[in-house]
């Protein structure tokens, strides 16, 4: 009897699972009979997808959804426009045929909304993320999804567009983050001659885009070849639909696009269901729309960031000089190419070449022929004002004003505007490599020949000679050479005489190098000169270090080198005088930093991470400056920051991640990172940490090697750490800046600081980012993690004062340990 028993019982358990099993095979489609309730769902049969009903964080409304393994990754909504307002709502076919949300009270408040004869119907979710309705008789697809979706695009999803009607698919973002409703921007695919994505704010107006696509990437984003953004396809029909889609080719990979509520794409990749890369991309001011106007060009690395082509002048120059640039740019001459038409003595119009130019709105697209065509068709019709060869597209030309217009640091296109023959001659080295062009060029190259000679006749005659005993291009210390190139000598008694002497009271500061003074030139320019201190072979290093980094730089957010003195065994340096001194005298004195309004300190912060970013970047040479600090940043008469004191910066090589080792740390106490003080382990990292404890700084009027909060003798790095996690950072902003207009941009920065100092090397962003992050408010900031140098024991430092918050102390400078 047990036996039967147990075998019965088996027999049961065989029946079940078989039942249950076949549930599970149809538990991805949805019928007239079957139909979900909150919190009921489907899954499709690949387990990748599931469909029911879900809540934003921070929402108690109730929306019908698919995602991605889990409800964070949301790719569509049905009634994003019209939540559910508590959890009774069904998803069912309807007796019409439809798919529709029903609410509580039996009515419709979405549908597929298709007219639809048949009324036998089933939608299913299949394997890629689709929900498909179809005709049960005959298979025939009524609606899907792919083709009417929300805010995300996944692999094999379509953003279409049909010429011919005008119909495009559109992709719209959530209002926010806890909103799904329709928000402000959406991306569409336009402009199918040469198609591109745009994205509008909205609907109407143009936000950013990606410039036409040709075949490979899109033109006006050239970071899509090594940062995120491949696969993708174009395909037209004969009907006038194009399509852009992206694929993956490993199949063991998925991914997420999404327009955020604030208008940037955000991408997560999956390898084998796990996530392998996250990002967002970047946007700064260049990449809106139009920003610098009709032939305005916008170049994110130069200030202003907006700039009138050769020929062209401001449309309004009160606006350009307020840096509303919108109104763009003006021709100073007119084309002579209807004038040559009406039989007028005028010289052909030529072109001027501009590389790595985003590709200007409204291209107009022509297959026929090589660059040369191109060119000959734009100069022969009169309404061509500018044209570009891409080998992919092909002849591109415009006949409309050239409207949002970058300059890239690479990628891109060359771009040939139009202009008189007048300006040829001016514009000289920029122009295209025809005849007439090689004509003009000989004779501009002779007398730039000839005032060339000029000029070194006259430097020869005015500029003090080098009456030393050592040789005019080398420095000589503790057996080490240095070559110096093409660096101005100055005369021993010239400086003596500029600064009275050396006199005391010329004296502008000291430091590790030696004295500093102020001088004046016998032409009345002020100097400030580096006199290396005899005693000091700590300065001796310096100097020969800082001769060999600065005399290679050159920005308007560096201190410039004006030359050097290499007599009687002095070593001294000569840079431009910044009559401000430096941002401490101004920071830390509780009656100059008054002066120190939010848009000035702003201008500081942009100012320095600039001048950082060449640094890392955009020089000639890699240099990591290891000792940025309040004291070695200079203002100028306009409160523009300018980078000193490379004594200490170090020239690297590699890329971006790579690090030094040094037996010998040296800096400033406060300013220094873990890794560095500790191990002696060095690079870029290092100086995104000291700029992040200088933005602090500069935002709180505090000094970082000051303590706060008596109980934790915290520094001020560990204090806004602690003020943030209690969402009290308010409270460290300087009151000489707390205005409620500027609230916004003065928590960003806080946040980006924090984010500068963050404990780990690797969590910290690149200097390039960290511009990114200032220029644009709409690019996403993530939350920081622990923070370096939390707490301190009071005695390590005999500079705690217990006086005041703002504490009086001088930076502690380290002029040698041994790391590890």
């Amino acid at each position: 009897m047990g036996s039967l028993t147990q075998v019965n019982y088996l027999i049961f358990l065989l029946i079940l699972s078989s039942f249950y099993f076949g549930i599970i095979s149809v538990n991805d489609t949805i019928t007239s009979t079957r139909f979900i309730r909150d919190p009921e769902a489907i899954i499709s049969s690949n387990g990748d997808f599931k469909l029911g009903f879900f809540s934003p964080e921070k929402s108690t409304n109730r929306y019908v959804a698919i995602w991605y393994l889990s409800e964070t990754y949301i790719i569509w909504i049905a009634n994003r426009d019209q939540p559910l307002n508590d959890s009774s709502g069904v998803f069912q076919i309807h007796k019409d045929g439809n798919l529709v949300v029903m609410n509580p009270q039996n009515r419709i408040i979405w549908s597929t909304n298709v007219s639809i004869i048949a009324t036998n119907t089933s939608a299913q979710l299949d394997d890629s993320g689709n929900l498909i309705l179809r005709d049960v008789s005959d298979g025939k697809i009524l609606w899907d999804s792919f083709t009417h979706p929300a805010d995300v695009a996944v692999p094999s999803m379509k953003i279409a567009a049909n010429r011919l009607t005008g119909e495009k698919i559109a992709y719209v973002s959530w209002k926010s983050s806890s909103d799904p409703s329709s928000g402000y921007f959406t991306g569409s695919l336009e402009r199918l001659d040469a198609p591109e994505v745009f994205f509008w704010f909205n609907k109407t107006k143009p936000y950013w885009r990606t410039g036409p696509w040709n075949g490979r990437v899109f033109l006006g984003s050239p970071r899509m070849l090594t940062e995120y953004l491949y696969g993708w396809r174009f395909e037209p029909n004969d009907n006038g639909t194009a399509y852009l889609t992206y694929n993956f080719e490993n199949p063991s990979m998925f991914g997420v696009l999404t327009i955020t509520p604030h208008g940037t794409l955000k991408l997560v990749e999956f390898l084998n269901k796990k996530i392998f890369l996250e990002l967002e991309v970047d946007q700064n001011k260049c990449d809106f729309y139009g920003t610098c106007g009709p032939y305005g060009s916008c170049d994110n690395s130069t200030l202003p960031i907006c700039s009138c082509f050769e020929g062209f002048k401001p449309s309004n120059l009160d606006e350009w000089n307020r840096e509303n640039w919108t109104s763009g740019c003006v021709r100073n001459m007119q084309l002579n190419c209807d004038k040559l038409n009406n039989g007028s003595d005028v010289q052909q119009d030529g072109f001027l070449e501009y590389h790595n130019m985003k590709v200007p709105d409204f291209a107009e697209r022509s297959i026929n022929g090589d660059q040369d065509k191109c060119r000959a068709d734009c100069l022969a019709n009169c309404s061509c004002l500018a044209y570009a060869y891409d080998s992919y597209i092909g002849c591109m030309f415009w006949s409309r004003d050239l409207i949002d217009l970058q300059k890239f640091p690479n990628g891109g296109v060359d771009l040939f505007i139009r202009v008189p023959a007048q300006l040829l001659v001016v514009a000289g080295g920029k122009k295209e490599k025809d005849y007439k062009g090689l004509i003009i060029g000989i004779t501009l190259a002779i007398g730039a020949l000839i005032t060339a000679v000029t000029a070194y006749l006259l430097w020869r005659k005015f500029t003090p000679k080098h009456t030393g005993n050592q040789p005019q291009n080398l420095i000589t210390g503790d057996q080490k050479q240095i070559k110096l190139e093409e660096l101005p000598l100055f005369e021993f008694e010239m400086l003596a005489t500029a600064t009275n002497n050396f006199h005391l009271a010329n004296m502008l500061g000291k430091g590790g190098f030696g004295p500093v003074y102020k001088g004046q030139l016998d032409n009345g320019q002020e100097i400030a000169v580096k006199r290396l201190s005899k005693a000091s072979g700590q300065g001796l290093e310096e100097f020969m270090n800082e001769v060999v980094v600065i005399s290679k730089l050159q920005h308007r957010n560096l201190v410039r080198l004006l030359g050097c003195c290499i007599e009687r065994d002095e070593q001294m340096l000569v840079y431009e005088f910044m009559p401000n001194k430096s941002l401490d005298s101004f920071l830390f004195d509780p009656l100059q930093r008054k002066i120190l309004d939010w848009k000035k300190r702003f201008n500081i912060i942009e100012g320095i991470a600039r001048g950082v970013l060449y640094l890392h970047r955009d020089s000639r040479l890699r240099i990591i400056h290891r000792d940025l600090k309040a004291s070695n940043i200079l203002l100028d008469d306009e409160m523009n920051p300018k980078i000193s004191d490379f004594g200490l910066a170090r020239i690297v090589r590699g890329g971006d991640d790579d690090e030094a080792n040094t037996k010998r740390v040296v800096g400033t106490y406060g300013y220094m990172p873990p890794e560095y003080a500790m191990e002696g382990i060095f690079s870029e990292k290092s100086d995104v940490y000291s700029f992040g404890v200088l933005l602090l700084e500069i935002v709180s009027g505090r000094r970082n090697t000051s303590f706060y909060n008596n109980e934790q003798s915290l520094s001020l790095v560990g204090y806004a750490w602690k003020l943030w996690n209690e969402d009290n950072i308010m409270s460290i902003i300087d009151p000489e800046i707390h205005d409620p207009m500027f609230e916004k941009s003065i928590l960003r920065c806080i946040h980006i600081g924090l984010l500068c100092v963050q404990e780990l090397t690797k969590e910290r962003p690149t200097i390039s980012t960290v511009v990114l992050m200032l220029i644009s408010e709409i690019t996403h900031l993530p939350p920081p993690r622990q923070v370096a140098f939390v707490q301190k024991q009071n005695c390590q430092s005999s500079e705690s004062s217990q006086k005041s918050q703002f504490n009086s102390n001088n930076d502690v400078t380290i002029s040698e340990i041994q790391g590890r």
